[in-house]
């Protein structure tokens, strides 16, 4: 009997320890096993994505379950910068950002995210190759819409809001992803490390440029600060930007500056959102960067069916690319160079004057090759 009771009391003891020992590995995984990053960004497609696994290497492969089946990884370096590609459009960038955030493979609590994209661009606003920093996320998808050949008289787009009674009335958000606002700060600590940044440039794009009779379209890239709106249907023509203007300006009360259009910016932050409604990230770490890869609407005797079917031919995807690096690669290098004061949160004004000093300063003292052309 003796032995009977020694022998239950160990087997109870052997299962209680085991029961802590993986309740303890459950913990020192949810806290401690997870990897630190101070920089996500996020790419939609694999050559926006290249551009920085050229450039920021060696990188360190994660597999994460439920990442796109044409991008199952997140690539990691030394530097804690990671590089993932959700897959395009609204449905792969809401699973994609979803499956990474949710995963706790990575401890996201003071990670930036920088989307990284390229997309169409309106030519009253840009040129192909700017780059433009967002403040606010439209999406123009969740609208009602009758055929334009068959709207009533007096109304300037087959475009309205849910709800509502014509197009210039603002409709309820009641999908509460209709407009995103991103945080002051670092939009402006963003635009300031990047406005000056020497940008890339080719002879096919300044050829389609000079079809336009205005600026900016038939003007060099540069930096911008302005809005973009996210719909899955890519689309082309003067009535359709002046849609996505007006709307920009219904949905944020006049404030928003339409620029850009692309397909997964809401989606993304929608899937970000709810990480930090689960506190696993900070909201106020998130920027978004679009560079123009073609224009939205056409030049003067162009239709808009041939800017559409013939966007490859305006050569702006190659150094939509490019200045994608190349403008946001400011704010990376200096999130990781100057970790100790980023981890705490985006730098007060006097901060990132001297930051983007620092970045004037190296351009002045080390300046990019003339191949800033790209062919």
């Amino acid at each position: 009997m003796p032995n009977r009771l020694i022998h239950s009391a160990l087997l109870v003891a052997l299962l209680v320890a085991g029961c802590f020992t993986r309740v303890g590995a459950a913990e020192r995984h949810a806290h401690g096993d997870r990897r630190p990053v101070k920089v996500i960004i996020i790419s939609m497609f694999g050559p926006e994505g290249q551009v920085w696994l050229d450039r920021l290497g060696p990188w360190r492969d994660i597999t994460v379950p439920g990442l796109s089946p044409d991008y199952p990884v997140v690539h990691c370096n030394r530097s804690d910068v990671c590089v993932v590609t959700t897959g395009m459009g609204h449905s792969n960038a809401a699973a994609s950002m979803t499956a990474l955030v949710f995963s706790r493979t990575f401890d996201l609590s003071r990670t930036y995210f920088i989307v990284a994209g390229i997309g169409g661009i309106d030519p009253s606003r840009g040129t192909l190759g700017s780059a433009a920093w967002a403040r606010y996320l439209i999406e123009f998808g969740i609208q009602w819409e009758i055929d334009a050949r068959e709207i009533p008289p007096g109304w300037t787009s087959g475009y309205l809001g849910i709800d509502t009674t014509s197009p210039t009335q603002k409709p309820t958000l009641d999908y509460r992803t209709e407009v995103f606002q991103l945080n002051e700060a670092l939009l402006s600590a963003a635009y300031g490390l990047s406005r000056n940044v020497p940008l890339a440039d080719s002879a096919q794009a300044q050829a389609a440029r000079s079809k336009f009779t205005y600026g900016p379209a038939n003007q060099p890239p540069s930096v911008l600060q302005c809005d973009t709106v996210s719909d899955d249907t890519w689309f082309s023509g003067t009535l359709l930007v002046q849609r996505a203007r007006d709307w920009t300006k219904i949905v944020t009360d006049g404030r928003g500056d339409f620029c850009t259009a692309q397909q997964e910016d809401n989606a993304t932050y929608e899937a970000l959102k709810r990480g930090a409604t689960a506190r696993l990230l900070d909201l106020d770490r998130v920027a978004v960067l679009r560079a123009g890869s073609n224009f939205v609407r056409p030049h003067d005797g162009q239709s808009s069916a041939d800017n559409l079917l013939n966007y490859t031919a305006e050569g702006g995807f190659p150094i939509a690319l490019e200045n994608l690096y190349r403008t946001g690669s400011p704010l990376v290098q200096q999130i990781v160079d100057n970790w100790r004061t980023w981890r705490r949160g985006v730098p007060t004004e006097l901060q990132a004057a001297r930051a983007e000093a620092d970045v004037r300063a190296r351009y002045q003292r080390a300046p990019l090759p003339a191949s800033t052309r790209v062919r």
